[in-house]
């Protein structure tokens, strides 16, 4: 396979989903998403998974600063965000979200997580 048909961080990101998909074998739906963001944050840190969590994020209006700010649920390996829902559905608000902190950080990957939805967890990949 060509480097144009790998993915990006694929094996960060294989570890991260698992991550995912273990936390929803555990839990289930149903719940906050503070209890998930709670869950995840000790599944990554079994799994040795490099994160930092609640990462508040700069804005900048035409080069200045903003006082508002972002805060990304996970930026993992310092270069893949992952932002958690617990929505039925996710929604165009919510993948804009995750764009803006793409935009707001530079990075390039993103995971939009949904623990909302049953059957199963759903993960949406985001390239900027």
């Amino acid at each position: 396979m060509n480097q144009k048909n790998e993915l990006l961080y694929s094996d960060e990101s294989y570890l991260i989903r698992g991550a995912v998909f273990e936390v929803y074998r555990e839990m289930g739906c149903g719940f906050l998403e503070a209890v998930y963001q709670e869950c995840l944050q000790r599944e990554f840190c079994k799994q040795g998974i490099q994160f930092v969590s609640q990462v508040e994020l700069m804005l900048f209006y035409k080069q200045e600063k903003l006082q508002q700010i972002y805060k990304a649920d996970f930026i993992c390996y310092g270069k893949i965000i992952v932002e958690l829902k617990a929505a039925k559905e996710l929604t165009n608000e919510h993948r804009a979200q995750l764009h803006n902190y793409l935009k707001a950080t530079g990075i390039s990957l993103g995971f939009l997580v949904n623990f909302g939805h049953y059957p199963k967890a759903i993960i949406e990949r985001v390239v900027k």
